[in-house]
């Protein structure tokens, strides 16, 4: 008969996303989610003590199971194996702008870049990186950007206070969405990459 501890190593290793102490406590019909989360720590105490390669840690608001940090030159031999794409610069610089200055417009990131950013932040909606968190009250009414779940999850963060600090401010230069007449332009919805989530008016 499997443990509580080992029912919960079982939900952590078939869940693609970070698990939730309150979902743990729904699964497992516990009394509250403090008592699911002293069964993680009892997890996370059994492969500290045995060595394993793998461990559980928090992430992203609730838990999963990783590899160890000692793991990872053999996990870069077989990523380089396979075709995956990677971030380009454009989008890293891009997505810490959104990280940084959440919520914030596109025409703000493009103040701040000194280019186009319409590409770069629909690659990011498609990745699931960003999401749009509604519509700034100015001309034009451009979407807001703000980072996602997944994005803690791929960096690595619990929660954006985890976000290492940086020196200063990213300031945005005096500038208005204005089109070739001079006009204000709507944004339009991006459609597919914006899929799932909230256009905001």
């Amino acid at each position: 008969m499997p443990t509580p501890t080992d029912v919960v190593e079982a939900l952590l290793f078939a869940s693609d996303t970070p698990l939730e102490a309150e979902r743990i406590r729904e699964v497992l019909d516990l009394a509250d989610a403090a008592e699911a989360r002293v069964l993680v720590e009892e997890l996370q105490a059994r492969y500290a003590a045995a060595d394993r390669a793998l461990a559980i840690v928090e992430v992203g608001g609730g838990y999963r199971m990783v590899t160890r940090p000692e793991i990872a030159p053999w996990l870069m031999r077989l990523a380089k194996s396979r075709t995956r794409q990677r971030l380009s610069r454009p989008s890293l610089e891009t997505l810490a702008i959104v990280a940084y200055r959440q919520p914030v417009s596109r025409p703000e990131v493009d103040a701040i870049r000194g280019v186009n950013s319409d590409a770069v932040l629909d690659n990011l909606l498609e990745r699931r990186l960003v999401r749009i968190a509604g519509r700034k009250d100015a001309p034009g009414r451009p979407f807001l950007y703000e980072t996602t779940r997944d994005f803690l999850v791929a960096f690595g963060l619990r929660d954006m206070a985890d976000l290492p600090r940086v020196e200063g401010e990213l300031g945005v230069p005096e500038m208005a969405a204005t089109g070739g007449d001079g006009e204000p332009q709507a944004e339009q919805d991006p459609g597919p990459s914006g899929a799932g989530v909230t256009a905001g008016g």
